[in-house]
């Protein structure tokens, strides 16, 4: 049966689930609230570069099926390839490289016994698929267990402080399983940016028959005798048999009020579900800041991002994996914290925001001064981390919403696993083909 279809946001999900539902033959319709699509992996073009630079640092794993699939779908496949950067950790004042078992041993943050106990415990986890087992505890209580106080303080600690602010101690351990099983050393790239990869499949949508109005943002969303009626911020309506929504949980609530009439359960579940924003300042310099790294993990101490020596979670020198010739000889480094939506760093002009972090980039560099920088940018979105806590697998809505023909799709569904261009992927095409599969049913249930 051909159906008129909207998809509410031009992101990587939404984008995956529109091609698919448009390549089985229906009219399919994006609603973008911005002027692109691509989401988080959205990129923007400086006038002296050659490719274009995501606002949000972006890369992909080896093992990162689902997108492989698609961009081999695409047939983009020639655009992509894998170096091996350098990846380090900022430990008491010096900068050591943290991404092979003979820099485990030279890390002075912990002994031989105890790099032994880190590499065995690691490779445990990477090689167990029972992680709902590890969902039932906390990564801070399983971590300081296994791995020792002196390994997680010096290691894993500081990555969910950075992570997860005050929710740190509350994250299960199976999301921490999810980045140690489902990740590799090398990382993927794409000729161009990532942008190449969002440009191309709004190309292949394009050319099926897609539509995508853009600077649309929806406002509402009701159903009426099995149809679904969207009406957007210009005060627009159309009416269709199915819509999917890929915004955030509290925006769908928003969207679509008759939810919490339908069912408590589905809408406080969305209400439950707790997220961070992400605020990143993209800095062209003159000159490289790191010899070697790529990426660089900032130690954090304390929830309270005040309390703490730097005010930003990593330091990532894009150029320093990619060839800066692309970037007209600009060095490209990203300066990026998560911090809850009603963190000062939403607030902060962008003056106030270079200033504070700039000023700690001599800390890295003694070398480094206001001169070596050319340019700056600022993007901010207070949806950007989902937070899971304890069993968080009971707390998952359903993709099929309770009102029929209504389906949501977010980061906050891809758990296990971290938000991420693969599983964005992922999600995209296991909720279009549940819109292929049901209509006017009951609503899916996870496994």
């Amino acid at each position: 049966m051909r159906r008129q279809i909207a998809v509410i946001g031009g992101g990587l999900t939404g984008l995956t689930a529109a091609y698919d539902l448009i390549c089985v033959g229906h009219d399919v319709t994006i609603y973008e609230a911005s002027s692109a699509t691509g989401g988080l992996a959205r990129g923007f073009q400086d006038e002296n570069w050659d490719w274009s630079l995501e606002h949000f640092y972006h890369h992909l794993f080896e093992s990162d099926k689902d997108l492989l699939q698609l961009v081999n779908e695409l047939g983009i496949t020639d655009q992509l390839f894998f170096p091996r950067p350098e990846s380090s950790v900022y430990y008491k004042g010096t900068i050591y490289p943290f991404d092979s078992i003979s820099a485990f041993f030279d890390f002075p943050g912990f002994n031989f016994w105890q790099t032994l106990r880190f590499g065995a415990v690691t490779a445990a986890l990477r090689y167990t698929r029972f992680w709902r087992l590890l969902e039932r505890t906390t990564a801070d209580q399983w971590m300081r267990r296994w791995y020792g106080r002196t390994v997680y303080e010096a290691t894993w600690k500081p990555l969910l402080i950075n992570k997860f602010g005050r929710y740190y101690d509350q994250v299960p351990m199976s999301w921490m399983w999810a980045r140690i099983y489902a990740r590799s050393q090398k990382l993927g790239y794409f000729k161009g940016g990532f942008q190449t990869f969002a440009d191309a499949l709004t190309h292949a949508f394009f050319v099926r028959g897609g539509k995508i109005h853009y600077q649309q943002p929806v406002e509402k969303i009701v159903e009426t005798n099995g149809r679904i009626t969207i009406t957007t911020s210009e005060g627009h309506t159309a009416t269709y048999d199915q819509c999917l929504v890929t915004s955030s949980p509290q925006s769908l609530l928003k969207l679509a009020p008759a939810i919490p009439a339908l069912h408590d359960t589905y809408a406080s579940k969305l209400e439950n579900l707790k997220s961070i924003g992400a605020v990143v300042m993209v800095v062209a310099m003159r000159w490289p800041l790191l010899k070697n790294t790529y990426w660089l993990n900032i130690p954090a101490t304390s929830p309270d991002k005040t309390a703490n020596e730097i005010p930003f979670l990593a330091l990532v020198e894009h150029t320093n994996y990619i060839k800066n010739k692309h970037y007209g000889g600009d060095h490209i480094v990203y300066l990026g914290d998560y911090v809850e939506p009603d963190h000062p760093y939403f607030s902060m002009s962008k003056e106030e925001l270079e200033e504070l972090f700039l000023s700690h980039l001599s800390k890295f560099n003694v070398n480094f001064n206001r001169d070596w920088v050319r340019k700056t940018w600022l993007f901010r979105a207070k949806y950007a981390q989902p937070v899971p806590l304890v069993r968080h697998s009971q707390n998952i809505p359903d993709l099929q919403t309770p009102i029929p023909g209504l389906y949501f799709a977010s980061m906050s569904q891809v758990y296990p696993w971290d938000r991420g261009t693969n599983f964005a992927v992922k999600l995209g095409r296991r909720v279009s083909k549940l819109m292929q599969s049901q209509r006017d049913t009951e609503p899916e249930t996870d496994d």
